[in-house]
Order: C-alpha cells, then structure tokens, then sequence
C-alpha cells in the first residue's frame, strides 16, 4: 500500500511538472491616448511573488529576440514584461523604418519616460510580481532607454543594458538621484558607440556617485547577443553581427547581477 501511494505522490508530482511551463501573455494597455500593445512572460510552476525585469526591446521592435530573452529571464525565476514603445506593437523591417520609430522616442524624453513608467506599472501589477523588485534590461535602442531611466532616478533596483546605445537623453543626474545599480555589456568595437559618450557617461555617473560597472567584449560589435544579427547585418550593410563568446560571457554577468540585487 505504501509504495502505490509513493507511486501516486510520483505521477501526480510529473504530471504538475508536465503541466508547469513559460507562460507568455498578451497585455494590452495605454500611455495617455496611446494604446501599448506588451507581453508578461512567467514560469506557472510557482505560485510565489518573483523579482520583475522591465524589457525594452532593439529599434527594431518587440521581435522574436526579445521575446526569447524574455523566457530565458522567466526560466531564472523571474517575471518579464516586454515593454511596447513604439505603441501598437509596432515594428520595422528596414534600418530606415527602425530610426524613424526609435529617433521619435528618443527626441522626445518625456515620451521614452511615460511609455517606460506604462510598462513598469503593469509589471509592478502582475500577480506573480513582487513590486518591491523590480529591475531593466534593454538592447541597443533599449539599452539607451533603461540608461537614461536610471539616470532620471526611476524606481528600478537593477538595470542592465546589452549592446546599449549611450544617447543620453535626460539631465545629468544629481549625487543620490540614481536608484538602480547599472551593468553595461558592450562590444568593445561597436562602431555605433563612441568612446566620447563612455566619456560623458563615466562623469555623469561618477558625479552622482552611482554604482555602475561597464564591461566590453573585444572584438564584438553591435547587437551581438541577437542570433539574427549577422544576417541583417549582411542585408543593410551595417556593422551588426552575432557574437556567441559574447553573448554568452554577457549572460552570465547579468545574471550574476541581478540575481545579486533582485532577488535579496
């Protein structure tokens, strides 16, 4: 009798575990008048509150990318939200499309910081989510976006940036402004950042004493976590490619670093 009840504790134990998979969905809501269009990503076999990672994506758009990234941050036992910025859902397929959209955020600071406050307010809502922490990633576009977010003092613990554009944005922050702790993972030859905005970032963030830390890979260039970087790269003729050392010496710093400051 004792081992057919073990054996029912057993199946019952593989067929939740069978059941128990990443969940990704939809969420519609809105920046003012503007309708976003995101996604909130989670592993249903917890029911426990989780640390949240706001995730803004390439300017490109929300594409398979970031919405691979988003399951492999759920997989870590976090809860992700795949921020919309462009509104709609929108995306680009060419480099002249995809500046239009990003440049139309990041002329305008005060759009880029309402559309994020949007997306980190619904993460901060998701049942799965504990609102105390909460972190950023973002790529390229996206990793301008989350910096200048930490520069503006945004209520984030940690945030991260890949392959970041450095287009600051906002006002130089102010000694104590900076909440979050700030990872940058860069590509020590990406054309597309100049060592003149490392510069103006370092003293920025060194006069309003924030804890930051900027890695950079040689040899990698811009983009090089996104697998289908290379390729369009090849299309447009522009300096992106996949960089799997990269990608993977990347990864694992970040998830040192917000293992670290998420989940504490």
């Amino acid at each position: 009798m004792r081992t057919m009840i073990l054996g029912a504790f057993c199946a019952i134990a593989m067929v939740t575990s069978a059941n128990a998979a990443i969940k990704e969905e939809p969420v519609t809501y809105s920046d003012g008048e503007t309708t976003m269009k995101g996604f909130v990503v989670y592993d249903d076999a917890s029911q426990a509150k989780r640390p949240g990672i706001v995730m803004v994506h390439e300017w490109w758009g929300i594409t398979n990318h970031i919405h691979n990234e988003a399951r492999k941050f759920a997989q870590q036992g976090y809860t992700a939200f795949i921020a919309d910025m462009y509104g709609d859902a929108k995306t680009a397929d060419n480099p002249k499309d995809a500046g239009a959209l990003s440049g139309a955020v990041m002329k305008n600071p005060a759009v880029m910081e309402s559309r994020f406050k949007a997306a980190r307010d619904q993460l901060a809502k998701q049942a799965s989510v504990n609102p105390q922490q909460i972190g950023a990633v973002g790529y390229c576009f996206g990793g301008a976006v989350v910096l200048n977010m930490a520069r503006a003092g945004a209520d984030l613990a940690a945030v991260a940036g890949f392959h970041a554009s450095l287009g600051l944005n906002t006002p130089a922050p102010g000694p104590g402004t900076v909440k979050a702790k700030i990872l940058i993972l860069n590509g020590a030859d990406d054309p597309f950042v100049k060592r003149e905005q490392y510069d103006a970032l370092k003293k920025d963030f060194d006069a309003a004493k924030a804890d930051y830390r900027i890695v950079e890979y040689p040899g990698a260039v811009h983009a090089f976590t996104n697998p289908e970087a290379t390729e369009l790269g090849t299309k447009f003729n522009l300096p992106l490619r996949y960089d799997a050392k990269a990608d993977q010496e990347a990864k694992a710093e970040a998830t040192k670093f917000f293992a670290a400051d998420l989940k504490k």
